[in-house]
């Protein structure tokens, strides 16, 4: 097994509210539901939801064990960035603020010069880039 471009990621976050999320990443930034796992799974299970898009090599994985919840601790630089390759709609912006993003200030001025930082439920943070992405 090789590792190569076309290897999937999966990013894991802790939510403390999964409904909360799913309205952020998903009738706010237009993710899709990939998987969502829910409910008594016995011991030592946990909620899932997975987000994503069908066409995407990666998806973001938020889970919740009511248990033994685990607080999610974003720093200012964990960050999920995705690059928009043109402007950031403002028509996306309103709607990712009505469905519980906060619209915030990046201390690395690179954000703030070429995007738009938002906040989800949990903290994280979201940068819409209008640059393409480069690996030149």
């Amino acid at each position: 097994m090789t590792i190569d471009g076309r290897s999937h990621i999966r990013i894991a976050r802790p939510s403390l509210d999964l409904a909360a999320a799913e309205r952020f990443y998903v009738d706010g930034l237009g993710l899709s539901v990939v998987w969502r796992t829910e409910g008594d799974h016995g011991p030592g299970a946990h909620d899932l939801l997975m987000l994503g898009r069908p066409d995407a090599d990666w998806h973001l994985e938020l889970v919740h064990d009511a248990e033994h919840p685990v607080a999610p601790r974003p720093t200012e630089e964990d960050l999920l960035v995705l690059y928009l390759d043109g402007p950031v709609p403002q028509e996306l912006i309103a709607r990712i603020e009505e469905h519980g993003g906060k619209r915030v200030q990046s201390p690395n001025p690179y954000w703030n010069e070429w995007g738009v930082t938002l906040q989800d439920p949990d903290g994280y943070r979201l940068v819409l880039c209008t640059r393409a992405w480069s690996n030149s």
